[in-house]
């Protein structure tokens, strides 16, 4: 079975997250029966109890605003992967020195009879002395040869000193930086000395002259390679190590590459029984094979039916698998790597085992000449040391293999048509990695076979098996992929792509996925090899499911990102084409496309085209932008942020924004047109609800802003030009700030001034933005706007500096497109996300526009007291009517004029002028008063300061995690979950049939929130002994009132507005959310809220836009249903925004149907797109947001013109009851669906009523009097109990009712005031104590 078809059902990234499989309904019905039986009506009632429905808990939730900025960084942060070779090593040259000195044995040698004589195989004394000589060093020779067959040999016979250091010259002189190696065989002269030494001949061959170590090391150089096989070997890896200072340093030879191969220690000689040829060393180092095979022969049963002779005659070649001598030399081969992968440091393998082909086959021979010698109590030496290996249990799995395949010789040899059977080694090996997979983990010991799985892949027979589980392996993480490439496999799987097998298609695109999340670095092989058509021929083949296009396209957008040689190559395959073609497909099927899929069509269109000019190009030619545009309507937010991605970057960037627009070839009318259409699709998301997706849009108008900075500054100055009437009539769509019924105007003060006088003297003058209530035609007696040639000089400061500068030209976009994107650039700059707002703002600095980031300092008097930040004598003005008042949360904002590149002497005074809208005094001196930000420098580098995007590193990230494991909760979460809803049925069985009859007007708790403003609004926690309070200045506390301990406070954010609206809890079931809705219509989604410092801000996005005609505030309200996954809001605005929070994105605006402004929301608890809203003049409207025509009835219940203060469906399952109170006081309960008509009215305070509370299940209300006191009532009407104002001293007291919350489960009601106090009281049947399961937790 494919490995496709094994992640058909596996490989998606989908947004919508459902516990149904994890809670489905047998899960809810067990919990209801245990409660109500088995009564149909009682499952029904608990499954609309417990919403299944889950949001904001994907991938892209996970990261809190700190490391979301990390990831736009630069890739070049990233650690170099230490899997790859810092450079591969060849041996150019191999010198043959042989001291043999046949018939004469050296002195110090005492030879037994018989003893071994062999050399290179050759019995010396089979011939004459010198004949045998040349035979033996011609056939060592050859034995090298088959290890590395194009360095070039040089072989010295009993040479003289002479002789080898000409030969050490000649070596180094030909190898140049290459490797040398130095075969010594010392056989026919005495042992080292002492100092190291190594013995050579004199020319008449009567003396021994010795060689020092020191001047063969100055000969050879380095880097090199020496073999000694002689006696007492490790004296001269002594000298060696001495020379080098090897052991002091600890350097093991780093500082100079030289490796060392010596046959025995100090103290042995070399072994002389028959049974080993003489230079047994340098046979196990050259002719593994063959001496292994002896060696083995001797010592198994084979011994007395097996002819040795037979072993020489092995069929077949060392390169040739499919041979008996082949697979011999293969199993050998994995066997050696997996000993030495299991045994030495991965640095050191990578060294000995894959930097030299010559090293690595020496070293693999080396430990079975250790094995070998071993057993002739004689150990090999070597530098770098390894550790002992010849008791490995893999020489086990060798003999094994070694004698299946001896049994079977004596037939191949006498039968030579006989066929060959293959060893079952490498089957059994890779049931072996199997089971590893089946049990392993990267907690646990590596797998051994992991070197054996590279060598399968050479394999026909074995390669599919060794992909699909190599697949699996890598996907267990990225430290997985790491090992596979320290392996060495990386070679393999390049070359496996000029395969056209089609089985391995779908595996060897998994494999890429995975080796290119890890190491982007990669790309260099593949454009180097033409591995990117393998990827281009894949993704537009037939037959791949979308999980596997994508990872193609995930592969082929690391091929091109950052990458020219990659974007040419695949350019010219036309992978632009191929990739709009998906696109297009994926709009005419009717299957929903995969998002992934898309996702990743977008995002390598993008890195394709990214900076790359030729690309873009052709991408306008083919309408790409009209091929993307649908994607951002996508519900995936990962989707539509890789569509802006590629919008964005199919925006042209000049590189000097001041060069002439006309030599850049502005004039072509499609390139402008493309544009357009780019940019008002780009408008079209600016408010999107996923901060993913907009900072994509702040992204890409950065780079629209690059080359259009100068107009955008003229459409962002157009703002504050004055008009006759007042400043900002000019900006309807951003500010209705012009209010005729209270004649306010907003007048404009330019400073700082830096003007060029004739002594050259600056002369500063200080001026903010105020408000005056002032006619419409009046100005502050005083002010700078009095003075008409002060204003009309400074207002042409930029007209004159454009005509008389490169702006004189015409304009590239409609005036609208740039008015519209500048203020989605300040909606931006003044986003709820504070990453998004940092982004806006620096958008802003690029068009030269700078707004000054000061946290403002806390209120510490009453409400509405500001507190003074600047002792200017302007600091005493009002600034609650400045546009950043309103608008954009305090951002104090300056124009900063770019300079005119290049800049005339003329006017050089002009260009130093700096027209500034600056919201805070501040004085001349400051750096805030610079002439323009360093972004905005004429030098070349200011491109590279752009703002980067995160979606493509950020979706990356998506395939460096596992992929083949399932999806399933954890047990853990499965387990708090089936608790969680056991407790709630439990207590809502208990409310349900509770007899209330008083409520206890005595508080559990009293909480001083020491909120200078009081309590805004409040929540209690279902499942936790949490309260949750927020104030004016939008402070968050988390209070455990068991404990009566402070468990975290935390600002919403920075610039406060006029508090928070609402605060609720999404996913309240499992890990909850802080959902916090701002009066000004942010709303912000905390997780860890209960955490002291833990907090962090899952998601924040604007739920209204705009004002009614008339309106100053928005006064959002809003409220959230969990069966839909819905958000609504509304306030001082004509429609009821409906969000869908699984997809983060406005999914509908209802119109209200009411002139006046909504001031309550209610969503049904139980029924899916039940909304009821109340408005300022009274009236109620229940809505059906699954209908075509929404509005399903309006009704006017009170009497009195009052705005409704508070609404809420009624406790159980009837969808159309519902409670309603006005600020006249009066509470009305009505029944939509029989008579629009009040049932039941309640005259609970009179013309002071602040809160209502409806309990979830309880037939419970509370209300809340600004005249100091609370009333509770049954849904029937009777007055259950009443908390009053007492002066006494013991008694309790309260302040003005700000907000009153019931707990969801338990008749418990949290009260907040405006004395800072929250306190909380219960009825007598409510148990104090919650259960304890939960309140520990």
């Amino acid at each position: 079975m494919a490995l496709g078809d094994l992640m058909v059902t596996r490989f998606s990234q989908s947004s919508s997250v459902s516990l149904v499989s994890t809670h489905g309904d047998s899960l809810i019905s067990e919990a209801t029966s245990s409660i109500y039986g088995n009564e149909r009506a009682a499952t029904g009632t608990s499954m609309a109890y417990l919403p299944q429905t889950i949001v904001l808990c994907e991938v892209r939730h996970d990261a809190s605003e700190a490391s979301a900025l990390l990831l736009g960084t630069c890739d070049a942060l990233k650690l170099s992967p230490k899997w790859r070779l810092k450079e591969r090593m060849k041996t150019g040259c191999v010198a043959l020195v042989l001291c043999l000195n046949i018939t004469v044995d050296p002195p110090d040698v005492i030879k037994i009879s018989p003893c071994a004589r062999r050399e290179a195989w050759i019995d010396p004394f089979s011939m004459a002395p010198p004949k045998a000589l040349e035979t033996i060093g011609k056939n060592l020779s050859t034995q090298y040869e088959r290890w590395q067959p194009r360095a070039r040999y040089k072989v010295q016979l009993d040479p003289t000193e002479d002789e080898v250091r000409k030969l050490c010259l000649t070596c180094r002189k030909y190898a140049k930086t290459e490797r040398v190696l130095f075969h010594y065989n010392g056989h026919g002269v005495p042992k080292p000395t002492a100092n190291g030494e190594i013995w050579v001949f004199n020319k008449t061959y009567t003396q021994y002259i010795p060689l020092s170590i020191g001047e063969l090391d100055s000969l050879l150089k380095t880097p090199s390679i020496y073999v000694f096989d002689c006696s007492a070997a490790r004296m001269i890896l002594n000298a060696f190590a001495e020379l080098h200072d090897w052991g002091s340093s600890g350097s093991s030879g780093s500082s100079r590459d030289c490796i060392i191969l010596a046959a025995c220690d100090v103290h042995e000689t070399l072994p002389q029984s028959v049974e080993f040829p003489a230079d047994v060393f340098t046979s196990c180092l050259t002719t593994p094979i063959k001496m292994a095979l002896k060696w083995f022969c001797r010592r198994s049963l084979l011994r007395e039916i097996f002819d040795e002779s037979l072993i020489d005659r092995i069929p077949g070649r060392q390169n040739d698998r499919k041979t008996l001598l082949g697979e011999l030399n293969w199993i050998f081969t994995a066997v050696t790597d997996t000993i030495a992968w299991n045994v030495l440091p991965h640095e050191l393998f990578q060294r000995l085992f894959r930097q030299d082909l010559l090293v690595a086959s020496l070293f693999r021979n080396f430990l079975l000449a250790e094995r070998i010698m071993r057993s002739a109590n004689c150990n090999p030496i070597s530098h770098p040391m390894l550790p002992p290996t010849h008791q490995h249990h893999m020489w086990d799995a060798w003999d094994m293999a070694a004698e299946i395949c001896l049994s079977h010789l004596p037939q191949l040899v006498m039968d030579p048509n006989a066929e060959f059977q293959p060893s079952p080694f490498f089957t059994e090996q890779l049931t072996a990695f199997e089971v590893w997979l089946d049990h392993g983990s990267e907690h646990k010991k590596s797998p051994e076979q992991l070197p054996i799985v590279l060598q399968v892949l050479l394999s026909q027979c074995h390669r599919f098996r060794a992909l699909v589980l190599l697949g699996r392996f890598l996907d267990m993480g990225s430290w997985a992929v790491d090992l596979a490439l320290s392996v060495g496999i990386f070679p393999y799987v390049l070359k496996l792509l000029q395969t056209t097998t089609n089985e391995l298609r779908q595996i060897l695109v998994f494999i890429w996925t995975k080796i290119l999340a890890l190491d982007k670095s990669c790309q260099i092989d593949l454009v180097k090899d033409g591995g990117h058509t393998y990827f281009i021929r894949f993704l537009d083949s037939t037959g791949a499911f979308p999980e596997q296009r994508a990872m193609a396209a995930f592969v082929l957008a690391v091929i091109v990102d950052g990458h020219r040689r990659g974007q040419e190559s695949c350019l010219e395959a036309n992978l632009i084409g191929v990739c709009l073609g998906h696109l297009e497909a994926s709009r005419q099927n009717n299957p929903q496309p995969e998002p992934l899929f898309l996702q990743w069509l977008c995002l390598c269109l993008g890195k394709l085209w990214e900076d790359f000019m030729e690309a873009q190009t052709i991408g306008r030619e083919a309408n790409a932008f009209e091929k993307l545009a649908p994607l951002l309507s996508e519900p995936q937010p990962e989707v539509r942020a890789a569509a802006v991605f590629s919008l964005g970057t199919l925006l042209d960037i000049g590189f000097d924004s001041s060069k002439s627009v006309v030599e850049d070839g502005f004039d072509d009318d499609e390139k402008i047109r493309a544009e357009e259409v780019i940019i008002k699709n780009l408008l079209n998301v600016v408010s999107d609800g996923s901060p993913l997706v907009r900072a994509e849009v702040a992204v890409a108008l950065s780079r629209f802003a690059f080359g259009h900075k100068q107009h955008l500054k003229l459409a962002a100055a157009s703002y504050w030009k004055p008009k006759s009437s007042s400043l900002l009539t000019s900006l309807p769509s951003i500010a209705k700030l012009h209010d005729a019924g209270n004649a306010t105007i907003v007048s404009l003060h330019m400073s700082p001034l830096t003007r060029a006088s004739t002594d050259s003297q600056p002369v500063a003058r200080e001026a903010r933005i105020s408000s005056s209530p002032l006619g419409s035609s009046g100005l502050m007696h005083g002010s700078p706007l009095s003075d008409d040639s002060s204003l009309h000089s400074d207002s042409g400061i930029m007209h004159e500096s454009v005509s008389n500068g490169a702006l004189h030209q015409q304009r590239l976009l409609d005036n609208a497109v740039y008015s519209q994107c500048a203020r989605a650039i300040f909606a931006l700059a003044k986003d709820p996300s504070p990453r998004i707002a940092s982004l806006g703002r620096r958008v802003l600095s690029i068009i030269g526009i700078e707004q000054v980031v000061a946290k403002p300092s806390k209120p510490t008097g009453r409400l509405g007291e500001a507190a003074t930040t600047s002792q200017t004598p302007l600091a005493g003005l009002a600034r609650s009517s400045s546009w950043f008042d309103m608008h954009a949360g305090n951002l104090p904002l300056s124009f900063r004029t770019p300079p005119v590149s290049p800049p005339r002497t003329s006017y050089i005074p002009r260009l130093r002028r700096v027209c500034s809208l600056d919201l805070r005094p501040h004085l001349m001196g400051s750096s805030d008063s610079r002439l323009a930000d360093p972004l905005l420098g004429a030098s070349g580098s200011e491109r590279s300061l752009l703002p980067l995007s995160t979606i493509y590193n950020w979706s990356c990230g998506h395939f460096s995690k596992p992929l083949l494991g399932g999806t399933d909760a954890s047990q853990e979460i499965v387990t708090k979950r089936e608790e969680k809803e056991k407790f709630a049925l439990e207590h809502i069985a208990k409310c349900q049939h509770s007899s209330i009859t008083k409520l206890n007007n005595n508080p559990i708790a009293n909480w001083d929130t020491r909120f200078e403003t009081g309590t805004k609004t409040a929540l209690l926690h279902p499942f936790s002994p949490i309260v949750v309070a927020a104030d004016e200045n939008e402070r968050i506390r988390v209070w455990n009132y068991e404990e009566a301990t402070l468990l975290n406070g935390f600002d919403n954010h920075d610039f406060p507005e006029k508090g928070i609206s609402k605060l609720c809890l999404v996913n309240e079931l499992d890990d909850s959310l802080l959902l916090v809705a701002s009066c000004d219509g942010s709303v912000r989604i905390w997780k860890n809220y209960a955490t002291k410092g833990k907090q962090k801000l899952v998601t924040g996005f604007s739920s209204i836009h705009g004002h009614k005609p008339g309106s100053r505030d928005l006064n959002a309200v809003v409220d959230w249903q969990q069966q839909s996954g819905c958000l609504y809001a509304s306030g001082e605005v004509s429609t009821v925004a409906l969000w869908d929070l699984e997809k983060e994105q406005l999914v509908r605006t209802i119109p209200s149907e009411s002139e006046c402004g909504v001031t309550a929301l209610s969503a049904s608890p139980v029924h899916d797109g039940q909304l009821a809203a109340g408005f300022a003049d009274g009236s109620l409207r229940l809505y059906d947001v699954r209908s075509s025509k929404p509005l399903v009835c309006a009704t006017w219940p009170h009497q009195k013109v009052e705005r409704v203060v508070g609404l809420s469906f009624q406790p159980g399952l009837d969808p159309e009851k519902v409670v309603s109170a006005s600020q006249a006081g009066d509470i009305q309960f009505l029944d939509l669906r029989t008579t629009r008509d009040t049932y039941l009215t309640i005259d609970a305070h009179r013309g002071s009523l602040t809160a209502l509370a409806v309990h979830r299940h309880a037939p419970i209300i509370a209300s809340g009097s600004a005249k100091q006191l609370i009333k509770v009532f049954s849904l029937q009407g009777e007055q259950l109990g009443i908390i009053r104002y007492y002066p006494s001293f013991m008694a309790q007291k309260i302040g003005s009712v700000s907000c009153l919350a019931f707990h969801p489960y338990q008749v418990l009601l949290a009260a907040g005031a405006s004395d800072s106090f929250v306190s909380l009281y219960y009825t007598p049947t409510t148990t104090r104590k919650q259960d304890e399961s939960y309140t520990r937790k």
